[in-house]
């Protein structure tokens, strides 16, 4: 996931936002945000406040606009100037802005180790004192938004990676159910091509969809402990990450990707691996469970989400790691220095429950990070998402995001390099190594 694997364009369905003036975290954030805090006064002066954010379509651009206008009518005096941009432009603009002295106010943040490689810049603001009275009903994986133990980053929602399949192109393959092993979506792949249909959609041109592959193989061949070590320490080096290079050669080997997948971008238009999923050219993808918001605008079927089936990274016989990891992670904001207690405190007012049952309706936000609005999520398919989160043995994040940037990147145009056919399972751990 080159910048993150977790962004998304968003589309869907519709909903109604929380009233401006009468829901319960309408007055919590009035409260909390109003100057009743003496060690995080929210400003008087008039605030103009930056936003870049990663939803470039609607509904997602216009839920976030609505959600901009509601906190600017219960506070005049701050105001949004909203810069939408695409995904994966963050992994460039983001550094760029943070060697500048006007970056934005408030920009998409991923967390872990690229959020602590951006903390070194001195431009993040530390949160710490205005959110702590609140955060806690995130949950503890909102601490993957903490760098040494302050808060410099807020999630609005949480992601896991796995495959999201069309039950119409199994069924039309003979496949009755969803494969548990990988010895099984090896015998899928070739029912499937035997019927006529490209097994996987995969959109290489964005690299960041090849890592999850590969960082998944490393989850079943690596024990958790390992694989937590090696991040920590940026080194790669246990044999297990080798072995995990081999399962993927494996996997490469078997073709089960459209052809053309190293020009396919991942989001991008109907012939993205997202569309072609979307309008029934491919009958899988790995990818995290925001993809449901990103089809409606890739496709005229109307009807494509009745036909989409989710289930879990199969186990690999004889792996030494956690078959039941996952791998994942969420979207969220840091605050800049210049932002003023505004920005908090519009965090705050984001992942209240209402604002946050108020995105899940508008398909901004698929698995929202307060758990109070999950009573939101309607659809079939991201329910059964849902209720796999939480039975993981552990969520672990993004390589690329829990490493540091310069090592993140190395891994991802390693994989990227490997899906092209250069390298080795030894360079691919060796990429992160050597940073």
């Amino acid at each position: 996931m080159a910048a993150c694997s977790s962004g998304k364009s968003t589309g869907g369905s519709s909903g109604t936002s929380p009233s401006a003036g009468g829901s319960s975290s309408t007055n919590a954030s009035a409260s909390s945000s109003g100057g009743a805090s003496s060690s995080c006064p929210f400003p008087t002066d008039s605030v103009t406040l930056t936003w870049w954010h990663n939803a470039t379509a609607d509904p997602g651009k216009a839920a976030w606009q609505k959600t901009a206008d509601d906190f600017h009518a219960q506070h005049p005096n701050v105001s949004f100037n909203i810069v939408p941009i695409q995904n994966e432009q963050f992994t460039t603009k983001v550094p760029a802005a943070l060697e500048s002295n006007n970056p934005p106010s408030l920009y998409q943040q991923w967390g872990g180790g690229s959020e602590a490689t951006q903390v070194k810049s001195g431009k993040l603001m530390d949160m710490t004192a205005c959110v702590s009275s609140w955060v806690d009903r995130l949950g503890p994986s909102a601490k993957g938004w903490q760098v040494d133990g302050k808060w410099y980053g807020i999630p609005y929602d949480y992601h896991i990676v796995g495959f999201w399949y069309r039950t119409d192109l199994f069924q039309k393959a003979g496949i009755t159910s969803p494969p548990k092993t990988m010895d099984e979506l090896y015998q899928d792949i070739d029912k499937l091509k035997a019927a006529g249909i490209t097994p996987i959609a995969l959109g290489g041109k964005d690299r960041w969809p090849d890592a999850f592959y590969w960082e998944y193989f490393v989850l079943r061949e690596c024990p958790k402990d390992t694989v937590t070590s090696s991040i920590a320490n940026v080194k790669f080096s246990d044999p297990c990450f080798v072995k995990a290079g081999q399962d993927m050669k494996k996997f490469l080997d078997a073709k089960p990707f459209q052809t053309g997948f190293l020009g396919t971008p991942a989001q991008q238009g109907a012939g993205s691996s997202a569309g072609l999923v979307a309008n029934g050219k491919a009958a899988m993808e790995l990818q995290g469970d925001w993809e449901i918001l990103v089809m409606p605008s890739l496709t005229q079927d109307k009807n494509f989400a009745s036909k989409l089936g989710w289930f879990p990274f199969p186990s690999v016989s004889g792996g030494a790691g956690d078959q039941n990891a996952g791998l994942g992670g969420g979207d969220g904001f840091s605050c800049t220095y210049k932002a003023t207690n505004a920005c908090p405190a519009f965090l705050e007012y984001i992942t209240s429950a209402d604002v946050q049952r108020y995105l899940v309706k508008q398909s901004a936000v698929s698995l929202p990070s307060n758990s109070e609005a999950s009573d939101a999520i309607t659809d079939p398919t991201l329910k059964t998402v849902l209720q796999y989160i939480g039975t993981v043995s552990y969520n672990q994040l993004y390589f690329d995001q829990a490493l540091p940037t310069d090592a993140g990147q190395a891994l991802d145009s390693a994989v990227a390099d490997f899906f092209a056919g250069s390298g080795s399972p030894e360079s691919l751990a060796a990429s992160v190594s050597s940073k």
